[in-house]
């Protein structure tokens, strides 16, 4: 009886490890998801200052061989911005059909234009607004800041 069980299990366990495989992005998928997590998600600021901005936009690696000239990070739990990818499609700026909108509370830092790498130099708008961002993958993750 126990050995009948076995090639039931045995299939049902490579059916799920295939099941999680197809549900993982792809590694370029996912290696660019990372990167939109390291240069535009902060969950844990609500809104940042000129210091905030030279402080993030250092740690995060923004300023290491040329200031970056605009970012935008997003004070929102990542399962929020997730989110944003299951709205309605809409065309990126690129001319694509796979961005997505929503609302929600981010900083604006822009580089003041007199300073140099690696010691960059910020202004910052903290505000709530409209965000576009480029998801892919199934499940669609964000991968790209698009405006």
């Amino acid at each position: 009886m126990a050995l009948q069980r076995t090639p039931c299990l045995l299939l049902l366990l490579v059916l799920i490890l295939l099941g999680l495989g197809l549900v993982q992005p792809s590694y370029g998928q996912d290696r660019m998801y990372q990167r939109f997590l390291r240069q535009h998600v902060d969950p844990q600021v609500t809104g940042g200052d000129n210091s905030y901005c030279n402080l993030m936009m250092q740690r995060r690696k923004m300023t290491s061989y040329q200031c970056k000239r605009f970012n935008t990070f997003i004070h929102e739990d990542i399962w929020n911005i997730r989110g944003i990818c299951s709205t309605a499609s809409i065309q990126c700026k690129n001319g694509k059909m796979n961005c997505h909108e929503g609302v929600v509370r981010v900083t604006d830092c822009r580089e003041t234009g007199s300073s140099r790498a690696p010691n960059c130099r910020y202004r910052a708008s903290a505000s709530t607004r409209r965000v576009v961002i480029a998801c892919e993958g199934n499940p669609e993750v964000p991968v790209h800041f698009d405006r």
